[in-house]
């Protein structure tokens, strides 16, 4: 039979209430009091103790040592317990498979990626629950620790369908109900999943942790082996009325590299992707070049027809970052994925050219954090979720159960 929250307006849901206040100002503002959080709350000292007794009770706080500062007795310092749960966030590339698991604060505390050769959705699927099977063992904990699992895609999720969309480069993967059968498989447990789009997850770990702390409206230009954007308005993700927004591969663009394959999702996906740089290579005699990273360094060592070949990427990005601009205005531009990293070559050309194109040219930098950008997204994305389904497990139906 299953339990519901204590009706509102009763001790127990009063109890819950108080609780919700400490824990939430713990999570907010760290370690304190019992009269530190009784000013911060408005609540009394001795409602304040009762709630530390039944959060520490619930395994949510915890006592960590005595605040010696002052005269009197030392009054007791508490602090949330980030380990009352735990989150997996997934990065799935058409490379390489990252996975990491980290507790409530975001902390990781096991990590491990894989390189992606799976050429079906099912073979994908499978190696992506493997994943994460093995690095839950490796930190120690049971499948059913986990509360919220964040997995990072290209593509556009539809949970209507069950289908990601417009993920070509993951072979299968846009498999009508395959994203429902991932959800069901990795929810066995008992875990919420929630499934984003990568670039959406890394403009939120660059917004978290990287490169665009602090700035309201930002722009996260991922280019490796695809091309996408994620945005960020007001701090917050924005995906558009229809989960599409940041699909920039769809924007126009004139000319197609020669031996460039036009089963890609669109034009400048298909002008400046990865495999772009690398036929452009090819196209200036550079035919020796197996992937951009290579014409990339070559660049980087003084190479001029690798060096023109960047100039051209350059041009390329900064006609995406001009529409964008147009249209969003953002105050930081962040160049992430494989080609984005080399923000080192990219970024004044690319200023350059926007000062020729377009009044206001926004600042553009590297992200910094690199190949993390997703996992560290789809942790900062899950842990407010997280939280609130630990609360529910522990507090509230143990209210519910007492009322």
């Amino acid at each position: 039979m299953s339990q519901t929250a204590p009706q509102a307006g009763t001790p127990a849901s009063m109890r819950a209430l108080n609780q919700r206040l400490v824990l939430d100002r713990l999570r907010r503002h760290g370690e304190a009091t019992r009269p530190q959080i009784a000013g911060d709350t408005g609540l009394s000292k001795p409602t304040v103790g009762q709630a530390l007794l039944d959060l520490e009770q619930h395994g949510l706080v915890r006592a960590i040592g005595r605040n010696a500062v002052g005269p009197g007795r030392a009054a007791m310092i508490y602090r949330m317990a980030p380990d009352a749960g735990h989150i997996v966030g997934v990065d799935v590339g058409r490379k390489m498979i990252r996975a990491a698991v980290a507790d409530l604060e975001g902390t990781v505390v096991a990590r491990l990626e894989r390189p992606n050769r799976c050429r079906s959705g099912a073979m994908l699927l499978r190696t992506v629950q493997e994943t994460i099977q093995r690095v839950i063992a490796d930190a120690g904990q049971a499948p059913e620790d986990i509360v919220v699992t964040v997995l990072g895609t290209p593509g556009i999720p539809d949970p209507a369908t069950g289908t990601m969309h417009r993920a070509p480069n993951l072979p299968g993967w846009e498999r009508r109900g395959l994203m429902q059968e991932l959800i069901s498989t990795l929810g066995a447990d008992g875990s919420k999943v929630l499934v984003e789009n990568d670039a959406n997850l890394s403009v939120v770990g660059e917004h978290a942790l990287g490169a665009a702390q602090g700035v309201d409206v930002v722009a996260c230009l991922t280019v490796g082996t695809g091309i996408g954007m994620g945005i960020l308005i007001n701090g917050q993700l924005f995906r558009g009325a229809h989960g599409a927004a940041g699909e920039i591969a769809d924007l126009p663009f004139g000319r197609v590299p020669a031996g460039v394959t036009t089963r890609r999702p669109g034009p400048i996906e298909v002008a400046a992707a990865a495999q772009a740089v690398v036929s452009a290579a090819h196209e200036r005699g550079l035919s020796q070049m197996p992937t951009a990273k290579a014409v990339f360094d070559l660049a980087r060592d003084g190479d001029e027809t690798a060096m023109a070949v960047v100039a051209e990427e350059a041009l390329k990005l900064a006609h995406v970052v001009a529409v964008v601009t147009a249209v969003l205005d953002p105050g930081l531009v962040v160049l992430a994925g494989g080609i984005g990293r080399n923000a080192d070559l990219l970024a004044e050309p690319m200023r350059q050219e926007l000062a020729a194109m377009i009044p206001i040219v926004p600042d553009i930098v590297g992200g910094h954090l690199g190949e993390d950008a997703v996992l560290v997204g789809a942790i900062a994305a899950a842990k407010d979720t997280a939280w609130d389904l630990v609360v529910d497990r522990r507090v509230l139906r143990r209210s519910a159960g007492e009322a």
